[in-house]
């Protein structure tokens, strides 16, 4: 869904990043706030009252999406749910986890939590707002906080919507959850949930555009849009999970992956074995022990005239917790360390020694073979599901 994004600041062990799209949201919010909004409701102010003010809201906005989204994480950690962040990007902002939460009370209070602090969070700028008109603050001051609480209850009551994956979608699952005791049917009727009010969301949009509100009908369509797709994308990953879950890595791995010796050159290590066997990383071995990995990654480092003078141990690097994996994990913690890190190979390893090779590919097929002979869903959307992973 997310490409890797730019981390800007770590919070309470929570590191947050920013995705590209979020650019596009920050320049429309400026916009709408300094052309539009803060014009509309305090008139005469000057242009650069209006841009300052629109930027400390727009700063303002963003702080409450970290906020609101720090809430989920602080539960989800509280209830031991492994938390990769938070990312900002065009449709707000997202908590992002490496699996469901255990219980339908977890998935609950975690739902919960963000609309309670956008909530709480409308309160503090609302008795800010009426602190500064007591003062008397400047107009631009009170406007700003006005907006503020306004937007931040928006933010709630939208979120409480119950679709799936809102925050009022999570709430609603949960409760299906507990009352069936089944998550994968909770899940299942969650998103069509919330497929649908991605499609009511879609011809909304429609309606506004042929009206000719054209930036908001834009808007309310690439939201559907959104929604309806996250909403169909959530089921078929916790599939995935249920799938993998309580299968070892060394069920999948291959037990006699191809290596390379630290004492090949690179020249060797392009021609003999990347031309040959296509793979973009190798492990290295010396006298039979793992001494790191290698790359293409690597190799591009090497001016190429080096090549026939550099040994692959001069360049290999550590196999590191990015590129690698102990035999006796969870394959749902090999296809997730995959997701955060876009490599479709892992060197398993044990005591520093070389077990073998786990690849994406296997782990698809496995899961294709599955699904199908259960009837649970179609193979090739298994497929994308987690080849798309791969580009988060």
């Amino acid at each position: 869904m997310f490409g890797k994004g730019m981390r800007i600041l770590k919070v309470l062990g929570f590191e947050v990043r920013i995705d590209a799209s979020w650019l596009i949201l920050a320049f429309l919010v400026v916009l709408s706030l300094t052309g539009g909004y803060f014009p509309f409701h305090y008139e005469g102010l000057g242009t650069t009252a209006y841009v300052l003010m629109g930027l400390v809201g727009a700063v303002g906005l963003f702080a409450s999406i970290v906020i609101h989204e720090l809430s989920h994480s602080l539960v989800a950690r509280r209830f031991g749910i492994p938390m990769r962040g938070i990312t900002l990007f065009m449709f707000g902002g997202v908590a992002q986890m490496d699996q469901e939460s255990r219980t339908p009370k977890g998935e609950f209070l975690m739902a919960i939590a963000g609309p309670v602090a956008s909530v709480g969070l409308a309160g503090v700028f609302h008795a800010g707002r009426l602190a500064a008109d007591s003062m008397p603050a400047p107009v631009t001051v009170s406007g700003v906080l006005a907006y503020l609480a306004w937007i931040n209850l928006v933010v709630a009551v939208f979120n409480l919507l119950p679709a799936f994956p809102l925050d009022g979608g999570r709430v609603l699952r949960s409760g299906l959850w507990a009352w069936k005791k089944n998550l994968r049917w909770a899940t299942r009727i969650a998103s069509r949930v919330g497929s649908g009010f991605g499609v009511v969301l879609m011809i909304a949009g429609i309606a506004s555009l042929l009206t000719g509100n054209i930036v908001g009908g834009l808007w309310w369509a690439l939201i559907g849009m959104f929604l309806r797709s996250v909403a169909g994308g959530s089921y078929r990953q916790l599939v995935i999970q249920e799938m993998l879950s309580g299968e070892p890595v060394h069920r999948f791995m291959k037990a006699d992956p191809v290596t390379v010796s630290k004492n090949d050159t690179v020249q060797e290590l392009v021609e003999k074995y990347m031309y040959q066997h296509h793979y973009k990383m190798y492990p290295v071995v010396d006298d039979g022990r793992l001494a790191g990995c290698v790359s293409a990654q690597d190799v591009k480092q090497v001016p190429r005239s080096e090549w026939a003078r550099t040994t692959v141990g001069e360049i290999a690097r550590d196999c590191a917790q990015e590129n690698a994996i102990d035999p006796r994990a969870d394959a749902t913690e090999a296809l997730a360390l995959m997701s955060r890190t876009g490599n479709t190979r892992l060197v398993v390893k044990e005591n520093g020694r070389l077990r073998g090779v786990i690849v994406l590919k296997d782990l698809l097929e496995f899961l294709a073979l599955k699904l199908e002979l259960e009837g649970i869903d179609d193979p090739s959307d298994v497929r994308r599901q987690a080849r798309g992973n791969l580009e988060d």
